[in-house]
């Protein structure tokens, strides 16, 4: 955001852009710049990304460990992201991340018939729309407090599970997989 506010002439406050992360990249950039300029920004945005955007992200923490947690228990990691399909998988074959599929520029419950499609049990997420991601798909909410929604607002807006970030997840996983062991 920094090098497209600098390339544009059109001042962006990424900390403000960071903090609000979800929801489409037009959404965003409608924050910074009449409507009409949007699409040629967000064209630049992803004509930059690959190269600045990629190379700076770094894993969460707990995201091998939840793929890992995922995979031991026989089951398939599917990213479903508002990232565009390019950018998504550049970013998670950079961060090294052994996942089956990516589906990218699907947002809230949008995200729903990708889900579905691959029969996916739980969804995790960071945002509010990724609770209705997973309703709309028919999957458990899986909420990490790592983005804009502490635990408690992801909880007050439906999340069957609140963790606060992803390290919390393996064990969360563990358990709930035994639950149809024992039920």
């Amino acid at each position: 955001m920094d090098e497209l506010s600098a390339r544009l002439g059109v001042p962006i406050d990424s900390a403000a852009v960071v903090r609000r992360l979800g929801p489409p990249l037009e959404t965003e950039l409608a924050n910074w710049m009449p409507v009409e300029q949007v699409a040629k920004a967000a064209d630049l945005y992803r004509e930059i990304y690959p190269d600045i955007g990629v190379p700076v992200h770094t894993a969460m923490d707990g995201a091998h460990d939840a793929i890992a947690a995922v995979r031991a228990a026989g089951g398939r990691v599917i990213v479903v992201t508002g990232k565009n399909p390019r950018d998504a998988v550049s970013t998670v074959e950079a961060l090294g991340l052994a996942v089956d599929e990516v589906v990218g520029s699907l947002f809230g419950a949008g995200k729903g018939s990708a889900l579905a499609r691959f029969g996916a049990a739980a969804y995790v997420g960071d945002h509010v729309a990724d609770i209705d991601a997973a309703r709309a798909g028919g999957a458990v909410s899986v909420a990490v407090a790592t983005g804009p929604y502490t635990a408690e607002e992801l909880r007050a807006h439906g999340a069957d599970v609140a963790l606060p970030d992803l390290t919390e997840f393996a064990g969360w996983y563990a358990r709930w997989c035994r639950r149809d062991e024992v039920g």
